[in-house]
């Protein structure tokens, strides 16, 4: 990236009455001197944004066009690009201030200067479901999946891309509860066909192996092509890459990795089996998320995820699909989670003595826009009686080939 540069434009303060216990309307107070200032850091994409700002306190220094290091040693949010020069506006002309852009106004599709959080080490499924929805851009590993929300929402990162739901193994039912959690907004999704390869240290054979490492899901994926390697052994880690690094740094000869050919490159190890998973169909579902919504639109398919709770009482659920059964807004996802604030409700009726039951939230997929009057007006009809409403994103539909 080119060096940054920057453009200091003269503040012109609005007029101040003199005080009339002044004695001289020649003794007024000199305004405190303030100035704009705009930085500029051009990319090799062309990128650029603006943002205003005091001239005190300064703006920490900026290093080839990116912001200040955190304590971590991520870079901080993207670096402002320069306006050109224009004449002094008058002092109560307010219109001709710039707009401060965001990063969704700067990062197009590819993802040139992105960073983007995933979770797990380097050569995961995540990452390069990362890779796939932001081909060009910076993948920043994280430990867990709440690290991955907390990097954007401290501007570590810009986006994160994590997976919601896998063909074999159903829901990742942590990242339902972390999206209710934080405030972070879906901005898309992407569909990775996921093909489990068995990995060894160089020199190892399958007939070698005894044991085999990998993530729960992984190993439940292939325990039969497991079983008829002979391999009776199973060590859960919590990624596929996690395990590939395992075995090729404590350079383990009697247990094999469950992981991409990707980790297998970045870790030396040999590909002894490829697509060993049972199914063979085995596609996982990531979820797009940034800070700030996407614009949704009518042009082309979109889906909204919603979150919503409902009182108890017969036909309630029934009543919330039928808000959408009537406007012909087909859902493509429904799935129950225990509503952590209010875990229990009591249940009272003339058959029986008082109990305690789960009180539920209702996450939902719809085949629709929020550009869309009629799932608008779903919305409002399901808010009448919902006892709370939430809608995590409305972002376009994945239409391509797993």
């Amino acid at each position: 990236m080119d060096s940054t540069a920057c453009l200091r434009l003269p503040f012109l303060p609005a007029r101040t009455r003199p005080s009339s216990s002044s004695s001289s309307s020649s003794r007024r107070r000199a305004p405190r001197a303030s100035s704009i200032k705009c930085c500029a850091a051009a990319s090799d994409a062309g990128a650029s944004s603006a943002s205003i700002s005091s001239a005190s306190p300064r703006r920490p220094d900026v290093v080839n066009g990116v912001g200040p290091a955190g304590v971590d040693g991520l870079a901080g949010p993207p670096v402002p690009v320069p306006v050109p020069d224009s004449p002094a506006p008058s002092s109560r002309d307010l219109h001709w201030l710039p707009r401060p852009l965001t990063s969704a106004d700067l990062m197009g599709v590819s993802g040139e200067g992105l960073k983007v959080a995933y979770q797990g080490c380097p050569g995961a499924y995540s990452e390069a479901a990362a890779k796939k929805a932001y081909p060009n851009c910076q993948t920043v590993p994280c430990e867990h999946f709440d690290t991955a929300f907390k990097a954007v929402e401290n501007w570590l990162a810009d986006r994160a891309v994590l997976p919601l739901e896998n063909s074999l193994g159903g829901s990742i039912h942590r990242n339902f509860d972390l999206l209710l959690r934080h405030r972070l907004h879906i901005v898309g999704e992407v569909r990775l066909a996921v093909r489990h390869c068995l990995l060894a240290n160089p020199g190892v054979k399958i007939e070698n192996l005894k044991s085999a490492m990998s993530h729960p899901q992984a190993l439940a994926q292939c325990e039969h092509t497991l079983t008829e390697f002979g391999i009776e052994h199973r060590e859960a880690v919590d990624d596929t890459a996690g395990a590939a690094k395992t075995v090729a740094e404590q350079n383990l000869q009697d247990t094999g990795a469950i992981a991409s050919s990707l980790a297998a490159e970045l870790y030396g190890l040999n590909v002894l089996a490829e697509n060993i998973q049972d199914d063979k169909d085995n596609v996982t579902r990531f979820m797009m998320l940034a800070r700030e919504p996407v614009i949704p639109r009518t042009d082309k398919p979109f889906k909204t995820s919603i979150v919503f709770s409902l009182e108890e009482g017969p036909g309630q659920l029934f009543k919330a699909l039928g808000v959408f059964a009537l406007r012909e807004i087909n859902l493509t996802k429904i799935e129950s989670r225990p509503h952590k604030k209010r875990p229990l409700r009591i249940a009272d009726d003339s058959f029986s003595t008082p109990s305690k039951q789960f009180d539920y939230l209702f996450y939902m997929d719809l085949e629709a826009s929020m550009a869309d009057p009629k799932t608008q007006n779903a919305l409002g009809n399901l808010k009448e009686f919902a006892t709370f409403l939430r809608v995590l994103g409305s972002y376009p539909t994945d239409v391509n080939e797993a």
